[in-house]
């Protein structure tokens, strides 16, 4: 079915796993990229304090020497030589009345400073940054001693390395993220070959192709489930397909003999004239062969409506042992016909309460009932037991009887499946009494069962309690 128009369809595997990938290793070497630079800068803020604190403690050094003296040209004598071997550092001292005593640093950086409210001692957090005339400093305002004094360090080196540093770290995460990508690119294209070699495969399946299919040891062990899933619904297609494949030759064939028969018998009617009473037996035999096809529609509709997954079955709390004695009083007259005797098997305390419909439920046990009585011999008894299972009733319709060979035990249950099918007894039906038994049982989440041997066979039903 073609995709609305405007309507997007879900990002491809390929594209969600790389994109995961590419965003998670992009901001992990940023991450680390800012780590690195962060960690460098702090390094070299470190070593500015430093080197500002001996500076710093070399002014107070010389300030107090300076004011033993007194005179201005010994403060510029100690001053100009306290920081001597310093360099890259800049400092300036003003008197209370902002005089500048010395001075060692250029005019704008101590107007920059001159705003600065002066801190008692130097600290990290009394450290200010000034950038002035595209060239960067570092430092503090401090009192000392009365006067206010301007100490600073040039970080023009350290931003330019930090700059190359940061340059260098971005580029060096682009490209390896860039790398990466193509390496998830690969890895995914080389991890998705076995899907495609399974879309292949799948697309080459078609009615005539069941037979085919997935090999889950050329499959990665993460798609085995898969594979092996895939391949159980192929089986259930295939089974299901040969299935109805037999089921539309099954009803060909059934639905054939009659209206074969009706039309021979109404050809041969007409052939010439007949009496009444001639006339009337091929009616009668018409009817017959209707009545069978009838049955026939009957039962195929019946087996339709059970094994619709969709219908909603309207269930009721029935007990099983008086649904089965409704069940014997309808085929008493049957019985005593042929001779056979029908036992029923319960103890009295066992419960048997389920919750099925009756319509359905009588259907099932009548086709029971009715196969036993057909291949059960003259004077035999018919026993019919009531057991509980765990969360479910039993139900088991043995017979006396020819044993069923093995071989034919797991298609009893099969659509027009017989035994012996050159043999068609009269009032036998089309072979669909048991399937329905099985469709009604497992429209109620039930399942069925045969067993034979030592001249007995057991029919039995399952059904979850209620």
């Amino acid at each position: 079915m073609p995709r609305e128009a405007g309507h997007r369809g879900p990002w491809s595997l390929a594209l969600r796993i790389t994109l995961v990938v590419s965003l998670t290793i992009g901001a992990a070497f940023a991450i680390s990229a800012w780590l690195v630079s962060r960690s460098i800068g702090a390094h070299f803020e470190l070593l500015d304090f430093d080197e500002l604190q001996v500076v710093t403690e070399s002014l107070r050094q010389a300030l107090g020497s300076a004011q033993a003296r007194d005179t201005p040209e010994g403060h510029r004598h100690d001053l100009e030589h306290a920081v001597a071997g310093h360099h890259g550092v800049h400092y300036g001292v003003f008197d209370s009345a902002g005089q500048p005593i010395y001075t060692r640093a250029p005019a704008a950086l101590l107007d920059a400073a001159r705003s600065a409210e002066p801190a008692p001692a130097l600290s990290r957090t009394a450290m200010r940054a000034w950038t002035v005339g595209g060239d960067t400093y570092r430092g503090a305002v401090l009192a000392l001693g009365g006067n206010r004094a301007v100490v600073a360090v040039s970080t023009n080196a350290h931003e330019q390395y930090l700059a190359d540093l940061r340059r260098g770290l971005w580029t060096g995460a682009v490209a390896a993220t860039l790398v990466a990508v193509l390496a998830a690119v690969l890895a995914v294209r080389w991890g998705h070959a076995p899907i495609r070699r399974i879309g292949a495969t799948v697309q080459g399946i078609t009615s005539e192709h069941l037979h085919v299919r997935l090999d889950p040891r050329d499959a990665p062990a993460e798609l085995s489930p898969l594979v092996e899933s895939f391949n159980a619904m192929l089986d259930q297609l295939q089974a299901s397909f040969e299935r109805l494949s037999h089921f539309s030759a099954d009803i060909a064939h059934e639905l054939r003999t009659p209206v074969t028969n009706l039309m021979t018998q109404t050809q041969v009617a007409l052939a010439k004239d007949r009496t009444d009473a001639e006339y009337r037996e091929v009616l009668y035999t018409g009817l017959d062969e209707l009545d069978r096809l009838r049955r026939m529609i009957g039962d195929m509709l019946f087996l339709a409506r059970a094994e619709n997954p969709t219908q909603r079955l309207q269930r009721d709390e029935l007990d099983l042992g008086s649904e089965l004695q409704a069940a014997f009083d309808f085929f008493e007259a049957w019985a005593e016909e042929g001779g056979i005797a029908l036992r029923i098997e319960c103890e009295p305390t066992e419960p048997r309460t389920i919750l099925a419909n009756r319509g359905m439920l009588q259907r099932a046990l009548g086709n029971l009932l009715g196969n036993a009585l057909r291949h059960t011999p003259h004077g035999q008894t018919i026993t019919v037991r009531i057991t509980r299972e765990r969360e479910a009733v039993r139900l088991e319709v043995c017979n006396p009887g020819q044993t069923i060979a093995p071989e034919h035990l797991p298609h009893l249950f099969d659509r027009f499946y017989r035994i012996d099918p050159a043999r068609h007894r009269e009032g036998e039906g089309a072979g669909l009494g048991l399937a329905i038994v099985k469709a009604v049982a497992e429209a109620h989440g039930g399942v069925v069962g045969v067993e034979s041997g030592a001249g007995r066979t057991i029919f039995w039903i399952c059904l979850p309690a209620r």
